[in-house]
């Protein structure tokens, strides 16, 4: 049965549930998950995780992540980006690339943002988003976030209608739980003439990049390679994502009947990949204390 991570090239128009249920049925199994959903207007790199893949997922949902974008300065939507209603904005033909570049400056580095209310944070047990759906007033409390970079690549001014709009192609990398669409309201407010996002594409989570990642027509046996081909082994994976340890024979068997051993670095607080002297991958540990525990542990007991 296979098992490990599938780096997914999301389509436009897809929900991130849909992209699951497509796998589920390509691996034929239900233990498909994902570590972070994508917008259904937004593409690229999507982290799924197949069979005992699932159980790392919960170690990748903080990593930092980059995008692409285009932020249309001059409208601003209800849901911050374009799959929303109108709700203003002002003409941005004054807007001049310096303001723009100071504003950027303003929204990099360590920040306290407001998630956009259309988000799929929780309030009492119920979606943001759909809260606003059923026309209930939402406001969520700002959070820490850092946006590590903050590139604009090109700016392009044109004309719809009643007013000049610019166009910037953006280029992001963020921690976990930024909201880039947030960063383009933002962006639009500090310039007084609104914002909102008209494309978005996410490149990487942590280390797992776009080059990694098949099409889900690439996926498909009929008409490419199978998801087989393109499934990141867990140790592999592991690797990649997570800080490594090796252990013993003795170790890797206390690990794989759930017991605790002795921390390699007591007091980290990152989760740690824990290997057995085959490479096999044992455990994921919580090495805080002095005596590590295993978050999970994915080596059947006696197996190294």
């Amino acid at each position: 049965m296979s098992e490990g991570l599938l780096v997914v090239d999301k389509p436009a128009g897809w929900t991130s549930h849909d992209v699951v249920g497509r796998v589920r049925r390509l691996c034929g199994t239900r233990r498909v998950g994902h570590a972070g959903t994508l917008d259904p207007m937004a593409t690229g790199v999507l982290v799924l995780g197949v069979n005992k893949g699932t159980k790392l997922l919960t170690f990748l949902v903080g990593h930092d992540k980059g995008y692409v974008a285009t932020v249309r300065l001059g409208q601003s939507t209800v849901t911050d980006d374009a799959e929303g209603e109108l709700t203003g904005g002002a003409d941005a033909g004054d807007v001049s690339d310096q303001q723009v570049a100071d504003a950027v400056a303003a929204l990099t580095g360590d920040l306290h943002q407001v998630p956009s209310s259309v988000s799929a944070i929780k309030i009492e047990g119920q979606r943001s988003y759909a809260r606003v759906r059923a026309g209930q007033d939402v406001e969520l409390a700002a959070r820490p976030v850092t946006v590590s970079r903050f590139d604009v690549l090109t700016l392009r001014r044109s004309r719809l209608e009643d007013r000049t709009v610019l166009d910037l192609d953006v280029e992001v990398e963020v921690s976990s739980g930024t909201y880039v669409r947030a960063l383009a309201r933002d962006l639009g407010t500090a310039l007084g003439v609104g914002g909102h996002l008209t494309a978005l594409r996410r490149t990487r989570v942590g280390d797992l990049t776009l080059e990694r990642a098949a099409t889900l027509e690439q996926l498909d046996p009929d008409t490419g390679a199978g998801p087989a081909a393109y499934l990141i082994d867990l140790a592999v994976a592991a690797r990649a994502a997570l800080p490594a340890r090796e252990l013993t024979e003795p170790q890797a068997r206390a690990l794989s009947f759930g017991q605790r051993i002795d921390s390699a670095e007591p007091g980290r607080t990152q989760p740690v990949a824990a290997f057995g002297p085959d490479g096999t991958l044992v455990a994921i540990l919580d090495e805080s204390d002095v005596r590590a525990r295993p978050h999970v542990v994915l080596a059947p007991a006696g197996q190294k």
